[in-house]
């Protein structure tokens, strides 16, 4: 199996995870034959390890909630949905400046005083 995460999500090493990601729902892919889906209930971290602890994972036969993973394991995390809101606004903006300058520069007519 090789889990790769949803449109919904986006990868971060598990290094990466802290404060912010407590409380989301996140994946990954433990050892081959398991993918986990849990919300992030708390982080502990040592120089080489991250040890997350999950709610909504545990309680079943074969099922931990609890699992240690190296700091570059590749887990999914939500997309920040503002962030990437913001990102892709600031990007169109950009390209609406671009395209008011370069009619300017072009020496195309100023149409701006007839009617």
């Amino acid at each position: 199996m090789d889990y790769t995460g949803s449109q919904s999500e986006k990868a971060v090493t598990a290094g990466e995870l802290g404060r912010s990601h407590i409380g989301q729902t996140i994946s990954f892919q433990p050892n081959e034959f398991t993918v986990v889906f849990g919300k992030l209930a708390g982080i502990a971290r040592t120089e080489a390890m991250v040890y997350i602890s999950l709610t909504g994972v545990g309680n079943g036969t074969h099922l931990k909630d609890e699992y240690d993973l190296p700091l570059t394991h590749v887990v999914y995390v939500p997309v920040d949905v503002i962030s990437n809101a913001e990102s892709t606004i600031k990007d169109l903006f950009g390209k609406v400046q671009e395209n008011l300058r370069g009619t300017g520069h072009k020496g195309g007519e100023d149409r701006t005083d007839r009617l």
